[in-house]
């Protein structure tokens, strides 16, 4: 029987959440870690988001299936034609560390203190929902993966077909796809065929060379609507870190990415979180599907929040619990971090609590903002599934988003005192639907 081996290496495009259930002192959500403690991906986790992809009859064919009975007929179990390994951490010299390591080396110490994205809940007021703060341990963008595949059954249609989805842009690995995370770059992919011969002296080391080097080409995903928007601040904006600094009580949110040339981590980039645009995009669109409905005041069906059809339709929802009928159902949207080259140009504003009936400062009260001054232009791209049932629900969504491009719509902290506006143009899979 002919087995066929791939070594497929990932670079982080966006950080990886791979949650690992353990508990921690100083984070919720810490990632799951090998006998190394470094980051890793369960080969399961691969498995399980391949698996998705597929419909029944062909997943089951690949990816086995489990005793069924069928009109009195019971059908055997059928086991995987494909064995996926756990992704392992990728060094600097190219290698993982399959074995325990008595040192680490300087770039592997990185690993050690990961980023952690702070995060609340919002209400449908646009203010933080009590008793909602949490944060979650992310794996640096920017970071290598090895894993192997090795099919048990070989066809070379189905290990392209697996590529073809390894090579989508919406193609994500771990948890919080919907929050910007998990978008990945296969980098280098070798393989080789082995028979019942040579198959004896095979490793199953993934630092074993394999012989044959194969083309990387991007393929796109027909499921999905592509959005793009191209921003020019305004002014100044500002994704708070929720720390201050120095020079401020409040600051910008900057994160560092991994580079392999150097083997360090680069200087702090700016970050724009996926989720604090997610988060804005939801509240509007509730406001325009209201709107396009005819859902005024004093209607019945005028919800906002999570409680809005159109929010639930695009951004997905969790399991009711007053209707058990209704079930949880995950999000149609992805949106990618966006990380800026840091220039420094930064503005502090001085601010300070002004007491309502005398007039004057209140004692203590001052305060101090550093917002990101400069004009790069930012590029933030968002893909929805086609197919959106509800009536309104994309009208909606395109109007949300040229509400950002109008600066109708700001994006950050401190919106509401002027921060956060931006103007551009929007572009529906690659034709511009909107600019300013």
């Amino acid at each position: 029987m002919k087995r066929f081996v791939a070594h497929i290496i990932i670079q982080a495009e966006t950080p990886i959440k791979t949650g690992s259930n353990r508990l921690d002192f100083f984070r919720d959500m810490p990632v799951q870690r090998d006998w190394n403690d470094l980051p890793m991906i369960l080969g399961t986790s691969i498995a399980g988001v391949l698996r998705k992809e597929f419909d029944k009859d062909y997943a089951d064919k690949i990816f086995g299936d489990s005793f069924k009975h069928n009109d009195g007929e019971n059908k055997k179990a059928k086991g995987s034609s494909l064995i996926i390994s756990n992704a392992l951490l990728v060094d600097e010299n190219g290698n993982v560390n399959e074995g325990l390591l008595t040192e680490k080396s300087e770039f592997l110490k990185i690993f050690d203190n990961l980023p952690v994205r702070e995060h609340t809940a919002i209400t449908e007021k646009g203010v933080a929902k009590e008793h909602s703060k949490f944060d979650e341990e992310v794996i640096f963008k920017g970071t290598r993966f090895k894993f192997s595949m090795e099919f048990v059954e070989y066809s070379e249609k189905d290990f392209k077909k697996i590529l073809e989805i390894l090579n989508r842009p919406t193609f994500r690995l771990g948890g919080g796809s919907t929050k910007g995370f998990g978008k990945f770059k296969v980098i280098e992919i070798t393989t080789q065929e082995f028979n019942e011969d040579n198959y004896e002296n095979y490793s199953s080391s993934l630092n074993h060379k394999l012989t044959q080097n194969q083309n990387i080409n991007n393929s796109s995903d027909d499921k999905y609507d592509e959005y793009k928007l191209e921003l020019t601040p305004d002014d100044f904006f500002m994704f708070g870190s929720g720390f201050g600094d120095e020079d401020a009580d409040m600051t910008q949110v900057y994160e560092k990415v991994v580079d392999y040339e150097s083997g360090k981590l680069t200087d702090e980039k700016i970050l724009i979180p996926a989720s604090s645009i997610k988060g804005a995009i939801a509240h509007r669109v509730a406001f325009h599907y209201n709107k396009l409905k005819n859902y005024f005041v004093g209607n019945e069906n005028a919800k906002t929040g999570e409680d809005n059809d159109a929010v639930k339709e695009i951004f997905g929802h969790k399991k009711e619990l007053k209707n058990k009928e209704e079930l949880g159902k995950k999000g149609k949207i992805l949106i990618s971090d966006c990380y800026l080259e840091n220039k420094d140009e930064t503005k502090v504003f001085d601010h300070v609590a002004i007491d309502r009936f005398t007039g004057g400062a209140i004692e203590g009260a001052l305060f101090q903002e550093k917002t990101i001054a400069q004009k790069d232009k930012i590029n933030i791209k968002i893909y929805l599934e086609k197919g959106i049932e509800k009536d309104k629900c994309l009208d909606a969504f395109e109007e949300t988003l040229k509400d950002i491009c109008r600066g109708m719509l700001p994006l950050g902290g401190a919106t509401t005192k002027g921060h956060g506006f931006f103007s551009g143009k929007l572009i529906k899979n690659g034709e511009v639907i909107y600019e300013k």
